[in-house]
């Protein structure tokens, strides 16, 4: 490490994580976290940097690589919603006492006299797995009502 870099130790890239609202230090590419730490180099004396306290350099960092990752953050605040709004439709209305839409074709194949974490995790399988095992079931030639039963 150069002198000019020696205030980067004072660093806690834990925190700088979570004001990013990123878990990994895989997800800020190496030449960003560089070109982060060289801007702000520029901008300030190694001097001035080293009497800053870590709270302020951290902060520093956070608004430039903010600034340089804006593509990224942007997608992982869009996956974040995705997310919770694919949790809230099919988790949210077990709590609130809503409808879940039940297929008995789909329960067929459930041991109900079996092991309890074996029918937990059919029920996950079932509400959280591909969509693609869904897009099989409709290819039935039969003529009823697909809608399934209200629980």
């Amino acid at each position: 490490m150069t002198n000019k870099k020696i205030w980067t130790i004072k660093l806690d890239w834990l925190n700088i994580l979570n004001k990013l609202g990123l878990t990994s230090i895989d997800q800020i590419p190496e030449y960003k976290r560089e070109r982060a730490i060289k801007n702000i180099s520029k901008m300030f004396d190694t001097e001035d940097l080293l009497a800053f306290e870590p709270e302020e350099l951290e902060e520093l960092i956070v608004d430039e690589l903010s600034d340089l990752m804006k593509k990224e953050l942007r997608e992982n605040k869009r996956k974040e919603k995705e997310l919770r709004d694919q949790f809230k439709d099919k988790i949210v209305p077990l709590k609130r006492g809503g409808i879940i839409k039940i297929n008995p074709k789909d329960l067929k194949d459930l041991d109900l006299d079996g092991n309890p974490e074996d029918i937990l995790k059919y029920f996950y399988k079932k509400f959280f797995g591909n969509k693609d095992n869904d897009d099989r079931d409709d290819d039935d030639r039969i003529d009823e009502d697909k809608t399934g039963y209200y629980i």
